[in-house]
C-alpha cells in the first residue's frame, strides 16, 4: 500500500484575468496559501502555461516547476481536456466545440482534429520534460449523440465509431509510451468513454495499450447512478489519476438522470463541493489506498451553489482529512507468536 499524495488543486476553474489568478507565480502562491501542496495545470491557458515552449524547452519546464516549488507546491499533472475533446467531434457539436481550438483551424474539422492531436502530443512531451508520469484528457466523442437507442441504432454504428476513435488515439498513445506518460481519460458523460463498459470497448480496440488509463472522478458516477466503489475494484490497475469532486442525484417526479434541460441549480443531478454531495469519500480513499494508488488527490471545484474560493479553501482540508497514512505494521502484531516453519509444522501435526 501507498499513501495518496495531496491535497492538490486543478487550476482550470480558477485561472482568470484578475490577480492572483492571472499568472503562474501568483496562482501557485495563492494555492499554497490555502494549504495545497500540488497543482494540476490546464495546458490551454496561456496565462499560466506556454505549451509550445514547454514541449521544446527543458529549461522552460525547469523554471516553471521551480517557481511552483519555491511557492510551496508541486506540478502534479498537465491537463489536455479541451484539446482531447477535439480529437473526435461529432458534426452535431462542431459549432459548440469550435471555440476550444486555435482560431486558425476553426470551421475546419479535419484541421482542428489534426491540431488537437498535435496539442496532446506536445503536452505529453512537456510532461516528460517536467518529469511527470500522467496526463489528464478527454477522449472526444463520435457516438455520444446515439447514447440512447432511439431511433434504433443501425447495426455496426457504435462499433464503427469506436474503431475510428481508437484509430485516432493509437498514435497519441504510442507517443505517450515513448514519453513514459500515461494518458488518463476522464470517464465523463459527453465523451465516448463515459463508463466502464465504454472504456473497455476502447481499450480492446487499442490492444490493451498500457498507456490508456483512467482519471477517476466519482461525481460523474454519482450522476449516472453507477457503483463508483465497485468501479475501483474492477479498474484499479488502470486508475492513475483522481479528481476529488462531489455530486448529488435527487430524482423527483419531474426529472431524473437527464435533468429535463434545466440549469445546474434546478437539475436532479448537481455537482457540489467536496463533502456537500453524496459521494462516499471515506470509502473511495479507502479503496484507492487498499489498491496502492500513489497518485494525487486533486480537488476539482465545480459547484452550482458555493463560491469557488470557498470551495477551494475547504477542499484542501477535506482532502487532508481523508488521506490515509498507510500502516507499516499489522494491528495484531502484538499477539505474534514468533513461530518458525518447524513450529508451523508442529501446529499442523505434520
Amino acid at each position: 500500500m501507498r499513501t495518496i499524495r495531496g491535497p492538490a488543486l486543478f487550476l482550470a476553474q480558477f485561472a482568470g484575468d484578475a490577480a492572483p489568478f492571472n499568472s503562474w507565480p501568483a496562482i501557485t502562491e495563492w494555492a499554497a496559501g490555502l494549504g495545497y501542496v500540488g497543482v494540476q495545470v490546464p495546458t490551454w491557458d496561456a496565462r499560466l502555461f506556454d505549451l509550445e515552449t514547454a514541449a521544446t524547452s527543458k529549461a522552460y519546464c525547469d523554471d516553471f516547476a521551480g517557481i511552483a516549488r519555491e511557492n510551496g507546491v508541486a506540478v502534479t499533472e498537465l491537463s489536455t481536456h479541451l484539446q482531447g475533446q477535439l480529437v473526435a467531434v461529432h458534426p452535431a457539436y462542431d459549432a459548440a466545440f469550435d471555440g476550444f481550438a486555435a482560431p486558425a483551424v476553426r470551421g475546419n474539422p479535419k484541421a482542428r482534429a489534426e491540431w488537437a492531436v498535435d496539442q496532446v502530443k506536445k503536452a505529453l512531451t512537456a510532461s516528460r520534460n517536467l518529469g511527470l508520469t500522467a496526463q489528464a484528457s478527454f477522449s472526444g466523442a463520435l457516438a455520444w449523440p446515439f447514447v440512447y437507442p432511439w431511433p434504433q441504432r443501425p447495426a455496426g454504428l457504435i462499433e464503427t465509431a469506436f474503431d475510428e476513435l481508437a484509430r485516432r488515439w493509437r498514435p497519441i498513445l504510442d507517443h505517450a509510451e515513448a514519453c513514459g506518460v500515461d494518458i488518463c481519460f476522464e470517464i465523463h458523460p459527453g465523451e465516448d468513454l463515459h463508463d466502464g463498459a465504454s472504456f473497455e470497448m476502447f481499450l480492446d480496440r487499442v490492444g490493451g495499450h498500457p498507456r490508456a488509463c483512467m482519471l477517476y472522478d466519482p461525481s460523474h458516477y454519482v450522476l449516472q447512478h453507477l457503483d463508483y466503489l465497485a468501479h475501483i475494484d474492477i479498474y484499479h490497475e488502470r486508475i492513475r489519476m483522481f479528481h476529488v469532486k462531489d455530486a448529488e442525484l435527487n430524482p423527483t417526479g419531474r426529472q431524473g438522470v437527464y435533468g429535463g434541460f434545466q440549469s445546474w441549480v434546478d437539475r436532479a443531478g448537481r455537482f457540489r463541493s467536496p463533502g456537500d454531495g453524496q459521494a462516499d469519500f471515506g470509502g473511495i480513499f479507502s479503496k484507492l489506498t487498499q489498491y496502492g494508488f500513489d497518485g494525487w488527490a486533486v480537488v476539482e471545484w465545480e459547484c452550482c451553489l458555493k463560491h469557488p474560493e470557498d470551495g477551494a479553501r475547504e477542499g484542501a482540508d477535506f482532502v487532508r482529512r481523508h488521506i490515509i497514512r498507510v500502516t507499516e505494521k499489522a494491528f495484531d502484531d502484538f499477539a505474534g507468536s514468533g513461530a518458525d516453519m518447524a513450529a508451523n509444522r508442529r501446529m499442523l501435526g505434520i
